[in-house]
């Protein structure tokens, strides 16, 4: 067999050290590099004529998902391990959109054994077999299902009041009248179960806000972290810029 190049992309350089040393146990002979962030590890997986990679999901300048999303839209035989502490129906939801059909990939959690993970990474770069943690799999029952999942629509109405959007600006963003902001909104409050008659009348009052509520809500689910809104407003910084500059230009 001839000698295999695996690409670890993790900017933490003891999270690569031990993968490094997992791999190098293995009676196969490997060469194993290491890409600090998503942007380097898709250049240096372009050149392979089948990218193996393992890769952590938070990193700087593009982090896992868009990663696996730029490489397989090139090259859709490239084996991906998802690599991360992080199981976020977030990320496990974007997931699900970008696999290519009949692609081989893994998500592996940082929380699990040495044998586990060895044996994860064999399965899915060696093997050609798909592998997903079982605690990962129990998100992604729940981001699969018509009551619960949200549609893109929800999971922007859930990042632009994240971000403390009121409805006029989020009108502006979207190109939405003040009405479909509202629908929007209703529809993101029922997915994520929040009922509002609950939340009102004689012994509530308006005690409760229901857009806390249900940030709230997507936190503890995972549909949003910290790490992601800091991209997010980065995002909305670059819109508000061009916003005023348009209309300062009128």
């Amino acid at each position: 067999m001839a000698d295999l190049t695996i690409l670890v992309a993790d900017d933490n350089p003891r999270d690569f050290e031990f993968l490094e040393q997992l791999i190098k146990t293995w009676d196969e002979p490997c060469q194993v590099e290491r890409a600090p962030n998503g942007m380097v590890a898709l250049e240096m997986a372009l050149k392979q004529e089948l990218p193996l990679v393992i890769s952590d999901i938070q990193m700087p300048e593009m982090n896992g998902i868009e990663l696996a999303r730029n490489l397989w839209q090139r090259k859709p035989q490239a084996r991906i391990i998802f690599w991360s502490q992080f199981k976020d129906e977030m990320y496990v939801r974007t997931l699900s959109r970008i696999v290519p059909p009949e692609t081989v990939y893994g998500y592996i959690l940082k929380s699990n054994t040495r044998e586990r993970i060895i044996s994860a990474i064999r399965t899915v770069l060696l093997d050609e077999q798909c592998w997903i943690d079982p605690e990962v799999r129990k998100v992604q029952g729940r981001a699969g299902h018509s009551q619960t999942a949200l549609s893109d629509i929800e999971f922007e109405a859930l990042l632009d009041i994240s971000l403390g959007l009121t409805d006029n600006l989020i009108a502006q963003r979207r190109y939405l009248s003040r009405r479909g902001v509202q629908s929007r909104l209703n529809s993101l409050y029922n997915k994520l179960g929040i009922d509002q008659e609950q939340f009102h009348g004689e012994k509530f009052g308006d005690a409760f806000n229901l857009r806390n509520r249900a940030v709230a809500v997507a936190l503890r689910r995972g549909l949003i972290n910290a790490f992601e809104l800091e991209h997010e407003e980065k995002d909305f910084q670059a819109w508000l810029r061009r916003f005023r500059g348009g209309r300062e230009g009128r």
